[in-house]
């Protein structure tokens, strides 16, 4: 199914690595909602062509994402006072009251279901959603430029898109409060010191570090492979004993290890050469669902 015409992003696949960019540089790339239905589009595009083997998201201009669109002023978190149209996308029926989903949340929730690798390359400041949509992200890699805050305290509001369940699981409990208590703004150095970022590049070399980084992906490994690997390694991250990773892992590795990617693998390590793997994403992941069951929104 083809994208539908982007406004808020650019979309560029070259050689089986997807390029996302955030676009709205005069906004210093700021989250709105036509951004987050574009996001979601995206993704679902990237699960769905096989000729993608890894994506790539950046900004465009000197920002990453400067975090939600504040043209509203003070009522920009205010699902109540939004137009009808826009409520209703987000409202869910809980018999508890009006409740509406966050935005960004379902862009992280789609993100964390991906069966392509996500790379992050922050070229530049990341604040907000901004800085929470990282992290379903698999590897992050940062311009030295780049700035980060989980502000949210200091506007009055609390963290969203799901980060208190990535954040901690990525820098631990106590960088993740004290980040978001203080809500304070920190270079890419400490990003890298504590665990938030792999590595700080020089800002010309940021994009040709991720897509080297891509290409190792694309070139080497098998895409079913990888996609069932990204998702077993990310639900597992909060999984409550061992033995939910090894029910996983035996019906992933005999599954796998029937298959035409198996053989080729074994046959081109053996042959010395290349590997071609046959299967794709689209038609050969398995005929199980080895990840457990998807919790709705209640």
């Amino acid at each position: 199914m083809p994208l539908p015409a982007l406004q808020t992003l650019l979309y560029d696949v070259q050689d089986g690595i997807a390029t996302v960019t955030l676009n709205r540089p005069d906004k210093l790339n700021a989250f709105d909602n036509r951004m987050r239905d574009e996001l979601l589009a995206v993704f679902d595009q990237t699960d769905a062509d096989d000729g993608v083997r890894a994506v790539i998201v950046t900004g465009a201009g000197r920002a990453f994402c400067a975090g939600a669109d504040l043209s509203s002023g003070g009522q920009t978190f205010d699902y109540a006072a939004r137009p009808d149209a826009a409520r209703e996308t987000l409202r869910v029926d809980t018999g508890q009251g009006e409740v509406y989903r966050d935005g960004g949340g379902m862009v992280t929730l789609r993100m964390y279901r991906s069966l392509k690798p996500l790379i992050g390359a922050i070229n530049g400041a990341s604040v907000g959603i901004g800085m929470t949509m990282q992290l379903p992200m698999d590897l992050r890699l940062a311009s030295r430029d780049a700035r980060f805050g989980f502000v949210f305290a200091r506007r009055g509001i609390t963290p969203e898109a799901a980060s208190s369940w990535f954040l901690p699981r990525l820098v631990g409990l106590q960088t993740a409060l004290e980040w978001c208590m203080t809500g304070r703004i920190f270079d890419a150095d400490e990003a890298l010191a504590r665990g938030l970022v792999r590595s700080v590049h020089d800002a010309a070399d940021l994009l040709p570090a991720a897509r080297a980084l891509a290409r190792e992906i694309a070139d080497h490994t098998a895409p079913v492979s990888v996609a069932l690997t990204r998702q077993m390694l990310w639900r597992m991250a909060g999984a409550q004993h061992p033995m939910l990773a090894h029910r996983i892992d035996s019906r992933a590795i005999q599954s796998r290890g029937r298959s035409a990617d198996a053989r080729e693998g074994v046959s081109a390590f053996l042959e010395k050469r290349a590997a071609v793997f046959p299967d794709r994403v689209s038609t050969d992941m398995p005929d199980f669902h080895p990840f457990g069951e998807e919790p709705g929104f209640e």
